[in-house]
Formats: structure tokens, C-alpha cells, sequence
């Protein structure tokens, strides 16, 4: 009796647990701004009118053009060396440039038209220019906290 008794408390306060932090999630969802209808011309988007680069990435200069509760995108030009982030996947399409880059274990070329899908924890960038900078559509899902940026040799 005493052992059913317990079980029941657990499964109570797991249930209890779990409303709590799925009612959280809801309203963090809702706190969300609303996604708004836009069109972005990504042509129009030059270097000068990006953000300087941070110290972290200092050949990549990147601009957030959406952020959801679910998802970020943001153009990228310039280079990066190899990382990976342990809580995002991340999609890139290239526009412009070519070369290579790293993709887990292995080099793959790039060139504009190609879409990169990077699971978390995956080593990628390490980009060598061999044909103009790159620029690149980054897609983030979930959102990649800002210390989510690993470097590896």
C-alpha cells in the first residue's frame, strides 16, 4: 500500500511539474511579438549597412531580419571559423560566393543556390573564399542563445 501511496505522490507532483512548465512555455509563446508580414529585398542589403562585427566573429558581419518564438533568420557575409551550437540547428542558403566549407567531418563545396542543413552539436563554417565573399541566409531554430557558439580546432 505504502509503495502505491508513493507512486501516486510522484506521479502527482510530475504531472503537477509538467502542467507548470507547459503553462510557462504558453506564455512565454504568447509574450512573443506577432510575426508581420514583409518583404525583404536581400540584394539591397550591403556590408555598410550591416552591423560592425563582434569580437566573437570578427570576419562575419550578420543582421537578424526575423525573430519568432520558434525560429531566427539572418543575413551573413564574410567568414567564420569552425563551431558548432549544442541547442540549434541552423539552415543556410547561399546567395553569393563560393568555396568550401566544413560539414561535420568533412569539406563540402559551396556555391550560390546551395542550402547547408546543420543539425546541433555539428561541426561546421571554417569558410575559405575562393570565388567573392559569401553571403548567406542563416536560419536558426530554436532561437541560438548568444553563448551558443562553440569553437573547434
Amino acid at each position: 500500500m505504502k509503495h502505491h501511496l508513493r507512486t501516486a505522490i510522484i506521479g502527482l507532483f510530475a504531472f503537477a511539474l509538467g502542467f507548470a512548465l507547459a503553462r510557462t512555455t504558453l506564455v512565454a509563446r504568447a509574450d512573443a511579438p506577432a510575426l508581420q508580414p514583409a518583404a525583404i529585398d536581400l540584394t539591397a542589403i550591403t556590408p555598410d549597412s550591416m552591423p560592425t562585427p563582434g569580437t566573437t566573429t570578427p570576419n562575419l558581419r550578420s543582421k537578424t531580419l526575423v525573430v519568432t518564438d520558434g525560429m531566427t533568420a539572418a543575413v551573413q557575409m564574410g567568414t567564420v571559423a569552425k563551431h558548432y551550437h549544442a541547442n540549434a540547428n541552423e539552415v543556410q542558403i547561399i546567395l553569393q560566393g563560393s568555396g568550401t566549407e566544413w560539414l561535420g567531418d568533412k569539406q563540402v563545396a559551396l556555391k550560390p543556390g546551395m542550402m547547408i542543413v546543420i543539425p546541433e552539436n555539428t561541426n561546421h563554417a571554417g569558410f575559405v573564399a575562393t570565388g567573392g565573399p559569401f553571403e548567406i541566409v542563416s536560419f536558426k531554430t530554436p532561437p541560438q542563445a548568444p553563448s551558443d557558439v562553440h569553437f573547434v580546432p
